[in-house]
Formats: structure tokens, C-alpha cells, sequence
């Protein structure tokens, strides 16, 4: 038997997702976290065998918190989910080590394939994600800007679209304000941006807000 630790911040969502889950007979949801916070205890105190994680998630967010899950376990499977395909999400938590990444519209049958395949060992995309990163970067794409970023960045740049101040920032992601500063900037030259104003015109521009604001 497969279990799982479901994340989702929606209550609705993790009651539909877990019923059609404890349907299957070869899996059965063993614990539900609403935060990423949640989730990374939920980890520590069940053990499951595979984290379906919804990406945009309250508090220290769906990145972070698979970060910090694999920091514990580098061999946990986690399955992330998201409403969004594209933009550099998807590549960073593959780098961070995550098994699998599919659509919120996917359809029962595909994550509980999703499932059993990283249970075994292997990645799992959705058709959606797979095409986009295989797209991504070849002439004509207009790729993101921020797909240069590397996954802390973006988890500051997040916080940032969502209007938190620095000491918000440093107590979600349990840095320094002088370590968020230094993030802030780095990210700044690399976007090349002066400040917020001009970073919001950015993300607004690639529809990159869309998705730290969901």
C-alpha cells in the first residue's frame, strides 16, 4: 500500500482529492497539511512514502517546503501540483529533486499514475509541463525572464509581489534581513530592475505575478 501526505491549502480540494485517492486499492491518504509548515511536520511525524504538494501554498510556500523535505529526506518522492505549467517553477523543483509535477486539471487516473511511477523510481510530467520545458528557450519562446533565478530568488520575489516587508520575508523563509537584502539585489541585477515598482512591471509583463499571487 502507497501512502500519502496530501497538501493543499483548499479544504475542498483535499477532501475531493482524497476521496478519489482512498478509492484506489493500492493507496490510501495517511495525513493532510493546509501549509507548507504543515506539511514539513506532517513529513517528519507520518513518513509517508510519496507528498502530493500543492506549489502555491500560505507561509513559507510549496518550494521551500519541498526544500526543506528533502533536506530531511533526500529520498522522499514528492509529486508538486499547480494551477500553472510554465514559467521557471517546474525546471526548479526538478533541480531541488522533486519526482513529478502535474496540472491541477489533471485527471484522477494521471496522478494516480503520477503516483505509482515515482513510487518506482522515476519522473513523472504532465504532457502540459513536458511540452513547455522542452519549448522553453528555443528561438521565438519569449522565455521568461525570471527562469534565471534560482529557487530562493523566486521564493523572494514571491513574497515580495505579495507585499510582505522584509521582516515578513525573514520570518517566513527563517533568514536575516541582511540575507534577504542580499537576495533582493542579487535578484535585481540579474532582472535587471532598479526597485519594486519596476520588478511588479516585469513579473506583470511575463505573467510571472499570476502565479506568485495565486
Amino acid at each position: 500500500m502507497i501512502s500519502v501526505l496530501l497538501v493543499d491549502d483548499h479544504e475542498l480540494v483535499r477532501s475531493a482529492i482524497e476521496g478519489l485517492l482512498n478509492d484506489v486499492d493500492d493507496i490510501t491518504v495517511i495525513g493532510v497539511a493546509k501549509s507548507g509548515e504543515d506539511a514539513v511536520d506532517a513529513v517528519v511525524a507520518l513518513s509517508p512514502d510519496v507528498v502530493l504538494m500543492d506549489v502555491n501554498m500560505p507561509g513559507i510556500g510549496g518550494i521551500e517546503a519541498c526544500r526543506r523535505m528533502l533536506q530531511l529526506d533526500p529520498e522522499i518522492k514528492i509529486i508538486a501540483v499547480s494551477v500553472l505549467n510554465d514559467g521557471p517553477i517546474p525546471h526548479q523543483l526538478l533541480k531541488l529533486g522533486v519526482l513529478s509535477f502535474i496540472s491541477k486539471g489533471s485527471p484522477v487516473e494521471e496522478m494516480v499514475d503520477a503516483i505509482r511511477q515515482v513510487m518506482d523510481g522515476r519522473r513523472y510530467l504532465c504532457s502540459e509541463v513536458a511540452n513547455n520545458m522542452v519549448f522553453q528557450g528555443l528561438p521565438g519562446s519569449n522565455e521568461s525572464p525570471f527562469s534565471i533565478l534560482s529557487h530562493r530568488e523566486s521564493e523572494v520575489v514571491t513574497l515580495i509581489l505579495q507585499g510582505k516587508t522584509i521582516k515578513e520575508m525573514s520570518e517566513i523563509l527563517v533568514l536575516s534581513d541582511k540575507t534577504i537584502n542580499t537576495y533582493r539585489y542579487r535578484l535585481y541585477s540579474k532582472l535587471h530592475v532598479k526597485n519594486d515598482i519596476e520588478l511588479i512591471r516585469l513579473a506583470i509583463k511575463f505573467e510571472y505575478i499570476d502565479n506568485a499571487l495565486l
